[in-house]
């Protein structure tokens, strides 16, 4: 290590906070390869007495490195907090399960009794969870209150990994964070199986994880065998009528619960009624209902807030998103008005207009089942029968048309459904009408298409096959300023300042896991990687909570 180097992570380390029992080098950046690297770290742990609780994240940790942290590791006892986020960005997957086995043979070596343990934006994907399978098998953490793996793509094998631990001496969760992780419904099956020997549970956030009803199902049992829930927190999942009516159940027998975030879920009216059935029956402690983005009808929606009367706790209800139309969201109003409640309705800008109410408004179950079944296996090579007309064409039961959708109106309120009822030719029509000419315009729009970037295989090679098409464009042309187009990317992605206000996009998964697709292109500019790769790299919050799509992201620039 060059002396300049081991002067500046000197100077970093000493910014180190400390107190209270907690040794933090959390968002230092530091680069740690070898054992050498490491030295200053290691000090700083063996001469922290009473050493409680150890931060990690916003580092990157090798194999070597993580060896000799270990060894220092193996005579903290006290040691109770692990926050080990985000601490191998651009590492191979391969290298993360020998460096988490090493820390965690340390934690079990030294006796220590952990309260947290988070593993969060670390990409070790389903085979990376046998790096830390064996720690939480042991008495290292029989005491575990707060275990986090979120953002991690466990996938479903992933999924069962608690399910195993479980087995032996149950945890005594309170806290479990897994979202954004692919357990579809194998993987949330078997996360049910180890709720149910649980018991303890307080808190649990599983968003964007691609469960249908079978799976929320089993989670719902699950739940029931917790009387202790404060937060379920299953956003962006498919619950279906099937899993909402099962989750409603299970809510009529918790009463604890005091946050339930459903949105973007598709409980659809008949799943929304049971939901309004369970609130009204007891949930009195309840502060936060979330039914945004679930296809909910007028009436349905209505029933949901005469639900919340005496919900005094009460703090935010969202039913945005939906179908209420302009009258329903009055009557919504005038409803909540009438308890007093007006104060907790949140948003409707985005309700999509009331449809036409139809005896055959959702789908047959059997019907649906297959049609989720079509989804999955359109990641695994079966594109080609799920062409956005063909899904959407299977998802509409009614006979009342869905109201068109042009480019205009997707760039304007970019949703997947809008982009997929563009139909098989969006990424020409959206191609055809973007002035390319015009390095903003064509940042909006790559940055519109990627905002609705989902995993489900339809939506993805629509998001990719659309961004192929304008880039492709884009850069062939003569006239577009490649380094121009980067520099405004980079601005409004939160990257870079600009001395313009620039309002940089809420969330960077979508672009990032579109850049990882479109830097691998023919038509991208291999001079830019470079660019990109330099601040994809620098510390940046909104970096840290998309670390999955940021590493993947990373591993494709440093192979181009």
């Amino acid at each position: 290590m060059a002396s300049e180097d081991i002067t500046k992570l000197a100077e970093s380390l000493a910014k180190t906070k400390v107190g209270g029992g907690q040794l933090s080098f959390k968002g230092q950046s530091l680069k740690l390869n070898t054992a050498e690297d490491a030295e200053e770290v290691i000090k700083q742990i063996e001469e922290f007495d009473g050493l409680e609780a150890l931060r990690l994240e916003g580092n990157t940790v090798g194999v070597e490195a993580a060896k000799v942290i270990a060894k220092a590791l193996e005579k903290k006892s006290e040691l109770k907090r692990c926050h080990w986020s985000d601490m191998f960005t651009g590492r191979l997957r391969s290298e993360i399960p020998p460096a988490l086995i090493s820390l965690g043979d340390a934690l079990i070596t030294a006796g220590a009794q952990l309260v947290e343990l988070d593993l969060s934006d670390n990409a070790f994907g389903p085979d990376g969870v046998r790096g830390f399978e064996a720690l939480l098998k042991s008495h290292a953490c029989y005491t575990l209150q707060e275990l986090k793996l979120n953002n991690c793509g466990m996938g479903i094998g992933g999924g069962k990994i608690l399910e195993s631990s479980a087995q032996g001496k149950p945890l005594a969760l309170k806290i479990f964070v897994a979202g954004r992780n692919r357990l579809e419904n194998d993987g949330a099956t078997a996360l049910a199986e180890a709720f149910g020997i649980i018991g303890t549970l307080e808190e649990v956030h599983m968003p964007q994880n691609g469960i249908n009803h079978p799976g929320i199902t089993a989670l719902a049992q699950a739940f029931a065998i917790n009387p202790l829930l404060k937060v379920i927190n299953l956003n962006d999942n498919t619950f279906t009528e099937k899993g909402a009516v099962a989750m409603a159940e299970t809510l009529k027998a918790l009463r604890q619960v005091e946050v339930i975030n459903f949105g973007d879920c598709l409980v659809r009216s008949k799943g929304a009624v049971a939901i309004a059935d369970a609130v009204k029956e007891g949930l009195h402690k309840l502060k936060e209902l979330n039914l945004s983005f679930c296809e909910i009808k007028r009436d349905a929606a209505l029933t949901v807030a005469e639900a919340i009367e005496d919900k005094a706790e009460l703090e935010k209800l969202d039913l945005n998103g939906n179908c209420l139309g302009e009258e329903g969201c009055e009557q919504l109003q005038e409803i909540l008005e009438g308890f007093n409640m007006a104060a907790v309705l949140g948003s409707l800008s985005d309700d999509e207009g009331e449809e036409e109410d139809d005896d055959e408004e959702e789908e047959d179950e059997d019907e649906e089942e297959e049609d989720q079944q079509q989804l999955k296996e359109g990641e695994q090579g079966e594109e080609e029968s799920l062409t956005p007309k063909k899904i959407i064409e299977s998802q509409d039961s009614t006979p009342v048309p869905s109201p068109p959708v042009d480019v205009a109106t997707f760039l304007a309120f970019p949703s997947p459904e809008k982009l997929l009822r563009l139909g098989p030719k969006c990424s020409v029509l959206i191609a055809q009408q973007t002035d390319t000419s015009d390095v903003e315009k064509v940042v909006t729009a790559l940055l519109r298409i990627s905002s609705v970037f989902k995993d489900e295989a339809p939506v993805k090679t629509a998001v990719q096959e659309t961004t192929d098409a304008l880039m492709r464009k884009a850069f062939t042309s003569a006239t577009f300023n490649s380094d121009a187009f980067v520099t405004s990317l980079l601005i409004h992605m939160g990257l870079l300042k600009s001395e313009e206000k620039i309002k940089a996009v809420p969330s960077l998964y979508g672009i990032l896991m579109t850049l990882n697709h479109m830097v691998q292109q023919d038509y991208f500019p291999k001079s830019l990687a470079p660019v990109l790769s330099a601040f994809i790299t620098k510390p940046n919050r909104a970096l840290d909570s998309c670390s999955f799509a940021r590493h993947m992201l990373l591993q494709t620039l440093h192979q181009l």
